[in-house]
């Protein structure tokens, strides 16, 4: 195989060309039955290829054509045994990953931080999470990975697990030992499942933590449309065959996806995936030199931290991606979220998250200088029009999560019988749904724990700076909703 072949792109290029007439959906038919302005901006040749599983165009479902030789392609690129691509997005790569090995009352271990789509699989699934604490930084008042010494402490108690679901890196870039995690579990013939949904760059540069392949784990969601270059909701399920099924993955994955699959999400998975294995190297490198060059332009600025190299010396802290500039800007006296809003207002600068401390900022190839240069001089002017506030004195004090104890599976709280409370008198009652800030959309509530004081505290919080809580059925958070209680008759 050659890595320069792109058979899915090309294979609906050269149908185009014949301009078949169409008598199968999508109902636009090429354009010609869409709206005039959006189909004026978004172009004949893309309409073109917004088609459907004919024959002549392979099906996602059961692949034999060019949808299997281009998964071959990337499955190679990858270093995987098997891929399949996903147009449910990395959330449903991950969802297929946790439901191909864990079933009703079966335990997974999961770090707490996991993304919201991982506990969605666990409700659905029914299975238990063993929960693991990341490694929790107060500086920066963010979460970071888990370490080889905490899984193998879960591997001893729950030698019955399913499964190892492991982050690698996290949102914020920052990777564990993988490595040694999965030496650990498979000593233990437990597979171990990684959201690389932040790492689809990784596996192509040898300065960046290690791919999930690379580390010999058994399953890895990536999102190619993060960092890889294809379109939003396009992503990659790599999986090594040996502890898990990969025909068994697929099934559980097509159970979870669309029949409607887009092939404009497909085609540019493998142009995708043709850029990253031809020439990713050398554009990872650009990217890496532009962020180390805007990392030390910010660090020259006054109240502004960019974190680098100094943050690694953990084993939950072992390796980060360099293209991920995390801004602490707590020294003005200023929230994250803070930070975001003045500079969409002033600069027309959009970050990538914030959260109550920092904002995220991602390098790729797809900057220059000129959008760096444009965010360093912006955060040279906030550092200048709040330094009255830093000089104030004191830095503020950095608020955690707590991480509460589990009363029932998720599933089984999921589904139980509930009612609703206001939410100043949750506290001890068993919540029914999930809370969560996103992004990142790590949960601070699951289904099935129970609500303390200090999480509402949190919540409340969130919710004076202005970020964005979301998961209740009440989206204004005056009421949660939880396991009803049943009182004794008297």
């Amino acid at each position: 195989m050659s890595q320069f072949e792109t058979p899915l792109f090309t294979g609906l290029l050269e149908h185009m060309k014949k301009h078949p007439i169409q008598f199968h959906i999508p109902g636009h038919k090429k354009g010609a039955g869409m709206d005039p302005e959006f189909r004026d901006f978004i172009g004949e040749n893309a309409l073109s290829i917004d088609l459907i599983n004919i024959g002549p165009l392979d099906d996602l479902h059961h692949p034999k054509g060019i949808i299997k030789r281009a998964q071959e392609l990337a499955a190679e690129a990858f270093g995987a045994d098997y891929t399949f691509f996903s147009v449910q997005g990395t959330s449903g790569a991950i969802m297929a990953m946790v439901m191909s090995v864990a079933g009703p009352g079966d335990k997974i271990i999961v770090p707490r931080n996991v993304h919201k789509s991982v506990m969605s699989a666990i409700v659905f699934s029914g299975a238990t999470p063993i929960f693991i604490h990341p490694e929790i930084d107060k500086e920066l008042g963010i979460s970071h990975g888990i370490t080889p010494e905490s899984v193998e402490k879960a591997l001893k108690q729950h030698p019955d697990a399913k499964g190892v679901l492991v982050i690698n890196p996290t949102y914020f870039g920052i990777a564990g030992d993988l490595k040694k995690i999965v030496e650990i579990s498979h000593s233990y013939h437990v597979p171990v499942l990684v959201d690389e949904a932040h790492g689809a760059h990784i596996h192509f540069h040898e300065d960046l933590p290690l791919s999930a392949m690379q580390a010999g784990a058994d399953m890895s969601a990536t999102s190619v449309h993060k960092l890889g270059g294809s379109l939003t909701q396009s992503s990659i399920l790599n999986v090594r065959e040996g502890l898990v099924s990969a025909k068994h993955v697929q099934a559980i994955l097509s159970m979870l996806m669309t029949t409607s699959t887009s092939y404009l999400l497909l085609a540019s998975l493998d142009v995708a995936r043709k850029r990253l294995a031809t020439q990713g190297r050398e554009l990872i490198e650009k990217a890496i030199q532009l962020a180390e060059k805007t990392r030390r332009q910010i660090n020259e600025i006054p109240y502004l931290y960019c974190v680098g190299k100094e943050i690694l010396g953990t084993e939950a802290t072992y390796h980060y991606d360099p293209t991920k500039l995390i801004i602490s800007v707590k020294e003005l006296g200023l929230t994250g979220y803070d930070v975001e809003k003045w500079l969409r207002e002033m600069y027309n600068i959009e970050v990538e998250l914030s959260d109550l401390y920092n904002i995220l900022c991602i390098i790729t190839p797809g900057d220059t200088e000129r959008e760096t240069d444009a965010l360093v001089h912006a955060l040279r002017h906030l550092s200048e029009q709040f330094r009255h506030q830093a000089a104030r004195g004191a830095k503020p004090k950095v608020l955690l999560p707590d991480i509460p104890a589990l009363a029932l599976t998720p599933r089984d709280a999921f589904y139980a019988e509930t009612e609703v409370v206001p939410f100043e008198k949750s506290v001890g009652r068993i919540i029914a749904e999930f809370i969560m800030v996103y992004p990142p959309g790590i949960p601070i509530f699951i289904p099935g724990e129970i609500i303390t004081q200090e999480n509402l505290n949190y919540i409340k919080k969130n919710l004076e700076v202005g970020l964005p809580v979301q998961g209740p059925e009440d989206d204004t958070l005056q009421t949660l909703r939880v396991i009803k209680e049943h009182k004794p008759i008297r």
